[in-house]
């Protein structure tokens, strides 16, 4: 299917001998400021408000008298809703184009989320976070595709880990942040701390809706900002990363690829990983005895901090060496080293921070790094298609991590057994990562 912003027809064939190597450098220079760090603003406002639940827990819990399984189901059935609704919404945001798509996902969770200040029953709060799944279904697929029809296969790991750097990026600003507000706005109004923070981080999203519509382009044609040479050059690169990949004349068929399902299991693997921690971050961080919801968002803001740095050097390493498989196990297996060791560390907050760390950075890598594999063979709606099915399916992990976590912690008093669950399923993604033949993915 050919759509207003994908690669010109035609353009496979296109030189520019006119073109030296260092102008195409600088038009993806340009390209890259243009467009990588504003969608990483809107990711980071997108991540606050998926994850900020985690430190709503810290008062939430107590105000409301829920369990730490009814706080692990809320949190996880967020995932339902996206799970169920995140294929049609990456082939629409494919159809209508990207500008009022993700506005619309943007300006649409933000009204949800800050409606979780009314949430007073279990009930409510499992509809209000299913709502929220639904309502953000197709962003984080939409902005991969997108840069897909902007960055061919070789540049893609280091761009995608850059983007992908505001899920920690969001953790170092947003737990300070989410502490400040629950201390020093509890009691104002009547309201109570953890109410204003769910109101207060809402309206970011909203502004950067609005701020979507005015800057965002569908794609490299256009771009009133780009010259005629500067989009054909990047048609032009598209359009021959475009050769040898898959387009499925059907989303049946799409559905019938076995490579798609092996990519979705070995997502799954590195999401439960990654919403494990995320979640669970600030009561791990309150289990190594760290006092106080601001100290708490001062101390998570260490793990994140390092993840920003592993995301930008494992990327950039993967786009120089044109090898994708290992530095995906590299960090899947580090992830679990700091998952194991976080658990031995008991109430010893040093130690307990340096493994945390070292979960943060290698979990967190993953996720980048694995987007390399599947957008290096799915082209066109398949790429659509296929991106958004591996992303609901891999997200489900995000339903099961916190379950389990919070029933595992009701059942044992302890979040041990949970990290070692978490564990074991990053080394088993790592056996099916290197399940994948190199000639597949190595571009």
């Amino acid at each position: 299917m050919t759509t207003p912003f994908t690669p010109a027809a035609g353009s496979a064939d296109f030189t520019l001998p006119h073109l030296s190597g260092t102008n195409e450098a600088a038009t993806y220079r340009k390209v890259t400021w243009r467009l990588v760090p504003f969608l990483m603003l809107c990711y980071v406002v997108a991540y606050l408000d998926r994850v900020n639940v985690g430190f709503a827990k810290l008062q939430m819990l107590n105000d409301l008298k829920f369990s730490e399984t009814v706080f692990g189901l809320g949190a996880g059935v967020f995932f339902i809703g996206y799970f169920l609704f995140e294929v049609p919404s990456n082939v629409m945001l494919h159809r209508v184009g990207a500008r009022i798509w993700i506005a619309r996902i943007m300006i649409t969770w933000a009204v949800i989320s800050g409606a979780f200040m009314f949430v007073n029953t279990p009930t409510m709060f499992y509809v209000m976070r299913f709502l929220l799944g639904i309502a953000e279904a197709g962003f984080f697929p939409g902005i991969i595709l997108y840069l897909t029809y902007w960055y061919p296969a070789e540049r893609r790991a280091r761009i995608v880990a850059t983007f992908m750097t505001a899920i920690p990026l969001s953790g170092v600003f947003g737990g300070p942040l989410s502490g400040w507000i629950m201390e020093s706005f509890a009691g104002v109004q009547g309201l109570t701390g953890w109410q204003w923070m769910f109101v207060i981080e809402a309206v970011p999203a909203i502004v950067m809706g609005i701020a979507v519509l005015l800057y965002l382009d569908n794609g490299i044609r256009s771009a009133k900002w780009l010259s005629e040479g500067e989009k054909q050059l990047l048609e032009a690169r598209i359009a021959h990363d475009a050769k040898g990949k898959t387009e499925h004349p059907s989303l049946r068929a799409m559905f019938a690829d076995r490579r798609v399902w092996h990519m979705a299991l070995i997502y799954f693997c590195c999401v439960m990983g990654q919403y494990g921690l995320t979640f669970w971050m600030p009561t791990l961080i309150k289990a190594a005895g760290v006092k106080g919801v601001f100290n708490i968002g001062m101390f998570t803001a260490i793990p994140y901090g390092a993840a920003v740095v592993a995301m930008l050097l494992f990327g950039r390493s993967a786009d120089k060496q044109r090898e994708r498989r290992w530095h995906l196990v590299v960090p899947m297996l580090l992830g679990a080293i700091g998952l194991i060791g976080s658990a031995q560390a008991g109430s010893n907050t040093g130690m307990a921070v340096a493994f945390l760390t070292l979960a943060a950075a290698g979990v967190l890598t993953s996720a980048p790094l694995f987007w390399s594999l599947p957008t290096a063979f799915l082209g066109g709606t398949a790429a659509a298609a296929g991106i958004a099915a591996i992303n609901s399916v891999g997200n489900l992990a995000g339903f099961a991590s916190p379950y389990l976590i919070g029933w595992l912690k009701d059942l044992t008093q302890s979040t041990n057994s949970a990290m070692y669950v978490l564990a074991a399923v990053l080394v088993a993604g790592c056996f099916a990562v290197l399940n994948v033949p190199a000639r597949l993915v190595n571009r």
